[in-house]
């Protein structure tokens, strides 16, 4: 993708579009994508999102709040999906099938979709050169599919970040779809130029555990809270032309003891609800597809 001041869409203003029907009339489609990272100890950890400069290495704290997400709160993540029978389409670091294999298989048991999301979260896309930015993708698609069975076809960058070549490395190694760009509540599609197009699938920074709770010091009532105002307005509006709501969570933080009873409370008050599709990432872009509302 060549520089260039407006997104590599056009701009399609949602009451300007065809109207989308989800399958078997969902107003709402609903996707959960609990975000799997790691982080070396061999690389400092800022202990605040505001700090500039990450302290030397190992920032203890820091780093075992997080380790504490892959060895317990995505176990209990799991749990409540699974209660809920909800499949989940979780963002990996390839290094997590180093280090913590037993997430990667538990997932694919569980029937989940698993997403690209760099090799680790301390680097990311835009602090790469070229070269290392296209070796590094392929490298963690890769290495997923090497242990899940099946390469991933969407991709969330670590930060969220990306440089000008990202879209074009990730339609060159299979990708369908991207959630980095969080700018609409309905898929869309990002012309690359040259015949070559890839699908944004809305993800939230908004419904996202880590700013809200981590960033912004909101409380998991407030989030929950927050859960449940989002999911009012995008049904509201979904009787209309079909929405897409994204559930960002991650283990370090809603998979703590007091917290997940509130993911709980959240998923029940949706799932109480008529025509609200819970699917996976490629589920929606499918379906998008199929629809003949695309733009």
């Amino acid at each position: 993708m060549e520089p260039r001041d407006y997104g590599p869409y056009p701009y399609v203003p949602i009451n300007a579009r065809p109207v989308l029907r989800w399958p078997n009339g969902a107003r709402l489609a609903v996707w959960i994508i609990p975000n799997i990272e790691f982080f070396p100890l061999s690389r400092g950890i800022a202990g605040s999102p505001y700090d500039a400069t990450p302290p030397a290495a190992p920032s203890v704290r820091a780093w075992a709040q997080r380790d504490y997400g892959n060895r317990v709160g995505i176990w209990r993540i799991m749990e409540v999906l699974d209660k809920h029978k909800i499949r989940a389409s979780p963002t990996l670091n390839s290094d997590i099938c180093d280090h913590h294999p037993q997430i990667v298989k538990a997932a694919v048991e569980l029937g989940w979709e698993i997403l690209g999301h760099n090799e680790t979260n301390s680097r990311w896309l835009n602090q790469m050169s070229p070269e290392e930015e296209k070796a590094s993708i392929a490298r963690a698609l890769g290495r997923i599919a090497a242990l899940a069975g099946r390469k991933p076809v969407g991709w969330l960058g670590s930060g969220l970040a990306e440089t000008w070549k990202t879209l074009d490395n990730l339609v060159a190694e299979g990708c369908l779809y991207v959630a980095d760009w969080v700018a609409d509540d309905q898929p869309f599609w990002m012309d690359l130029g040259g015949g070559r197009r890839i699908v944004s699938i809305p993800y939230s920074y908004e419904i996202n555990d880590s700013p809200f709770l981590y960033t912004r010091n909101g409380t998991v009532d407030q989030f929950v809270a927050a859960i449940k105002a989002q999911f009012d307005t995008l049904y509201a509006e979904g009787a209309r032309s079909g929405r897409v709501m994204a559930i960002c969570l991650h283990p370090y933080l809603i998979g703590v003891p007091h917290r997940i009873r509130g993911l709980d409370d959240a998923l029940s008050y949706i799932a109480a609800h008529d025509g609200v599709w819970f699917a996976t990432g490629s589920e929606i872009v499918e379906a998008w597809k199929q629809s003949g509302a695309m733009f």
